[in-house]
């Protein structure tokens, strides 16, 4: 299996690949139509670009569907559906449907899983607000992941204000873990701004107050050692060091949280949910995990990140002889910051032609007023590339639209599910009314 970071390619791996794009970077539904164009839930491409407008988040329903399911049946109803990757009422819902819980880092995020449908939320994050904690306490399947002793001392403030069951708690852990990715999406390491350090002492002196706490139930701990991980070593690691605290405080959970990569690139394969479960109660039992304890696992990006794609128009083709061929397309950093954020690698590919060969060496950037507006640094397309086109940026479900702003004033994309050959919008697009209606 190949490892990877939240970078830019090794140069040592070659150039970006010249081959039509891989399939194992589409949706599970992707096919090619009469018409040779990519359909996706029996959906063309290039039709909806023209329907809906561009930019366009469209998103394979059966895919979501299938790797909620997965999920689901990989670690039973102790999952939980990692929002922050991407939320909306119509995702809530589908989590929720499959069985899983929706962890939440933020009362927003909460606000449009409860309005999604979903009833079991997982309150996380490291400053949360008394109205954040109310809230928790005011739901009857909300489970609390404590990060602080501040937090500590709001809930022993919160906890007896009507509640006639115990608030059940999941204690955050810092294992002081180093997982093998970008700097900005490490969790686990000692200098954190996440959970109790495991080395200090400050989790064992976290998990004694919790445990003396009238209306708290201290169910377990929790961990996250970054995100967009491949291999499973962190993940040992993570496990090996926090099976002596459960096994110290007689837990009944432990929560690795989530991290599982995918594959961006042509190049790159990743483990599936199914193998990643395997190899964690694997570890597990080599850990010496009493056996009746639960292990629990937050995915987000292993789930929705593959079901999406981004449609963009092609606006300019700008060759610079000797130097590079830049292509504009109308979306950029305001659709898809990761790489600004993190130098992440993307493909970029035609629908009207997903089985040409892609020779023309370009770089992918946005409208935006910044040098750094890149959307895909080594692109490769098909040389019939012309203004016009629509063009595609595969494995966008996760972290494209959840993080999507108004920079330079752009209205956010839409959010379509396609399904059935039929395509629903689940959020729409932004207008200027919409920018505006803040502004006395």
């Amino acid at each position: 299996m190949e490892t990877s970071t939240e970078g830019p390619p090794d140069e040592a791996a070659g150039p970006p690949s010249e081959e039509p794009i891989g399939g194992h970077l589409l949706p599970s539904t992707a096919s090619t139509g009469a018409d040779g164009g990519l359909t996706v839930g029996g959906c063309s491409l290039v039709e909806l670009a023209e329907t809906y407008g561009t930019p366009l988040f469209v998103y394979d329903e059966a895919h979501l569907r299938a790797r909620a399911a997965e999920a689901r049946a990989a670690f039973d109803d102790g999952v939980a559906y990692a929002s922050k990757a991407f939320l909306c009422k119509a995702m809530a819902g589908l989590a929720a449907e499959a069985g899983l819980a929706v962890d939440v880092a933020t009362g927003g995020e909460a606000a449009v899983a409860l309005a999604g449908g979903a009833r079991r939320l997982v309150f996380h994050g490291n400053n949360k607000s008394t109205d954040e904690l109310r809230l928790a306490l005011e739901l009857a399947e909300a489970t609390v992941v404590v990060d602080a002793f501040d937090e500590i001392d709001r809930l022993a403030r919160l906890v007896g204000d009507g509640r006639t069951a115990p608030l059940r708690v999941l204690l955050r852990v810092n294992p002081g873990v180093e997982a093998h990715t970008h700097a900005h999406v490490m969790t686990g390491q000692e200098d954190s701004k996440f959970g109790f350090s495991l080395a200090s002492g400050a989790a064992e002196a976290a998990a004694d107050r919790l445990a003396g706490l009238d209306g708290v139930e201290l169910a377990g701990v929790h961990a996250h050692v970054g995100s967009q991980i491949f291999g499973l070593e962190a993940f040992e690691l993570e496990v090996a060091r926090l099976v002596p605290l459960v096994d110290r405080f007689g837990l009944s959970e432990l929560c690795v949280g989530g991290g599982l990569g995918v594959a961006y690139l042509n190049g790159e394969s990743a483990p599936t949910i199914t193998e990643w479960a395997a190899g964690l109660r694997s570890a597990c039992r080599a850990a010496g995990l009493p056996s009746g304890v639960r292990l629990t696992a937050e995915p987000g990006r292993a789930i929705v990140a593959t079901a999406g794609c981004t449609l963009y128009r092609v606006g300019t083709i700008k060759a610079l002889p000797g130097i590079r061929t830049y292509v504009s397309v109308d979306g950029g950093m305001s659709d898809n910051p990761r790489p600004v954020l993190y130098g992440s690698g993307y493909e970029a590919f035609l629908p009207r032609a997903p089985g040409a060969a892609r020779p023309l060496a370009a770089r992918v950037v946005g409208k935006h007023c910044e040098s750094g507006d890149v959307l895909v640094a080594e692109a490769r397309l098909p040389e019939d590339l012309a203004v016009g086109d629509v063009l595609a940026t595969p494995v966008t479900g996760a972290y494209g639209f959840a993080m999507a702003s108004n920079y330079n004033r752009l209205p956010r994309p839409p959010v379509v599910f396609v399904a059935g050959g039929a395509a629903r919008v689940v959020v729409r697009r932004e207008t200027v009314d919409d920018l505006l209606r803040l502004e006395p």
